[in-house]
């Protein structure tokens, strides 16, 4: 027999009255049948729990070790019941935001926006470089949606049951420490960076690939390449140890000057992606429309973004 916790309720339903036939009719049960059941716990736990004498029961050593374990126990299953309940009452009417995406500023932004929207919301973060872990995270349900990328129109990662809407499409900047002789106005060929090191943030699709391809028909091969966090990219570039590769929403940097490459030959498209069988329609539209508005903001914040929008009229 295993221990359960109607067990332990009734062990300590009997030290508290001191004597079974008590301790039965607290229970709502026949004095009989508790003798019974306390029998049983005491052969699954090896041993007697009280001494019967002729002026109730007492606990012995090892029932004095099982009502000690059991104060801990009952009350912090209670609580659980209770906390629960609340909780059930509650998740009806409050919505929950399980939240993961890729470097960069759209994930805080979206969070932003979520919070305006809908105050009362719950909301969580994960953030992950690789977009199939994201992925695979919504397919077993521990996230709600995910902020994720592809590089150009490569196919989004993830398996059938997923849904993936584009949020938008920027061009890839080139991020170059002021003073760099790229750091002029104007859009960068990709020709002019032949004799530079890289760095750009990590990831498992293609990027880096099409990075390559870029660059031969540029007509050079790139030299060494750091893949490295953010904080570190931004370190390499401000003191002239590589050129940067970042999404034309890159946030306005001190020490750093980012530039369009001419021609656009690398793009980052951003995606949301969710689960079709989890989610409410209602709730993915409201989400999508927050991306992308949040996008909208994060790119209002690029000077460099702005400008080149604004040559190309595009809203």
């Amino acid at each position: 027999m295993e221990l359960e916790l109607r067990h332990l309720k009734a062990i300590r339903a009997i030290a508290d009255a001191g004597s079974l036939t008590r301790a039965a009719t607290d229970l709502g049960l026949a004095q009989p049948a508790l003798s019974a059941q306390l029998k049983r716990i005491e052969r699954a736990l090896g041993g007697t729990l009280f001494e019967r004498g002729r002026h109730g029961v007492r606990a012995t050593a090892l029932g004095e070790l099982v009502l000690e374990r059991s104060r801990i126990v009952l009350p912090a299953v209670t609580e659980l019941q209770q906390e629960a309940a609340r909780f059930a009452r509650t998740s009806r009417a409050t919505a929950c935001f399980r939240l993961g995406g890729t470097h960069g500023p759209l994930l805080g932004a979206v969070v932003d926006r979520l919070a305006e929207v809908t105050p009362d919301a719950r909301v969580t973060t994960c953030a992950s470089w690789s977009e199939r872990e994201l992925a695979a995270l919504l397919t077993e349900g521990r996230l709600d949606f995910a902020l994720a990328g592809t590089c150009g129109s490569a196919a989004p990662p993830g398996a059938e049951d997923l849904v993936w809407q584009e949020v938008a499409t920027d061009p890839v900047f080139v991020m170059v420490p002021e003073g760099h002789a790229l750091a002029r106005p104007g859009e960068v060929d990709l020709a002019a960076c032949a004799g530079e090191q890289w760095a750009c943030v990590p990831g498992d699709g293609c990027f880096g690939d099409c990075f390559t391809a870029a660059c031969a028909r540029a007509g050079f091969t790139p030299h060494r390449m750091y893949e490295t966090d953010t904080s570190s990219l931004v370190h390499l570039v401000q003191v002239g140890r590589a050129v940067g590769l970042c999404r034309a929403t890159f946030p306005d940097t001190p020490g750093i000057v980012t530039r369009p490459l001419t021609g656009t030959p690398l793009t980052w498209r951003h995606l949301l992606g969710w689960h079709r069988q989890t989610q409410r329609a209602e709730t993915t539209v409201t989400v999508l429309e927050q991306a992308r508005l949040a996008h909208a903001d994060v790119a209002a914040r690029s000077g460099s973004y702005t400008r080149w929008r604004a040559a190309r009229a595009v809203p």
